[in-house]
């Protein structure tokens, strides 16, 4: 039997923290914890976002939400500054979290440091790794909280969401949320948004 590799050991390893989420999700009969169902929607969306995405690049994208669940954003401060905050804790917890499994598995002090920091966003708009994992959270978010999100938002403020999420995106990723399933009332958002 050969031996697992670094990307494999990490792998597994980071799915078996993201397995430890309290809080479980239904999907197609099965229960799933959230976390790791979230994963593995990152993960989905990366194999069409990008065509051969490194080992580094995956490790980023599949890490991305890492034990969010133990920070809960209502810990923070109501308003965008909280939410911003918080966003760069839990971004700097999991890049540090993910480093110290891959090191672990492996993998040298510089890929861990690099996967960290395309897990906090650094470089997005130049940083390829960084832009997929951003695209890929982009996508997941929009196929699967944007309809459940919308209804707990005052309009002027979704669509304005929606016009700061599509600038972060890369073309491709834009391309690939055109083709979501929508509700009239969600396309009617999005159209409103791209339009403005």
């Amino acid at each position: 039997m050969t031996e697992p590799t670094p990307f494999q050991r990490a792998l597994t390893e980071l799915d078996a923290l993201h397995a430890q989420d309290p809080r479980q999700v239904e999907v197609e009969g099965e229960t799933l914890p959230l976390e790791l169902w979230h994963a593995g929607r990152m993960s989905a969306w990366l194999a069409r976002v990008v065509e051969a995405p490194s080992e580094l690049v995956q490790l980023a994208v599949r890490s991305q939400h890492l034990q969010r669940w133990e920070v809960p954003r209502s810990e923070y401060p109501e308003g965008r500054v909280g939410y911003l905050t918080w966003r760069r804790d839990q971004g700097k917890r999991a890049g540090e979290t993910t480093a110290r499994v891959m090191e672990a598995a492996g993998y040298s002090a510089e890929e861990a440091a690099e996967v960290s920091r395309m897990i906090r966003k650094q470089g997005l708009g130049r940083d390829p790794g960084t832009q997929a994992v951003e695209d890929c959270a982009c996508l997941v978010f929009l196929e699967n909280y944007f309809a459940d999100f919308s209804k707990q938002v005052e309009h002027d403020h979704l669509v304005r969401i929606v016009q700061m999420t599509w600038k972060k995106m890369s073309p491709k990723a834009h391309e690939l949320a055109l083709t979501l399933p929508m509700s009239a009332e969600t396309r009617a958002v999005v159209e409103e948004a791209l339009a403005g």
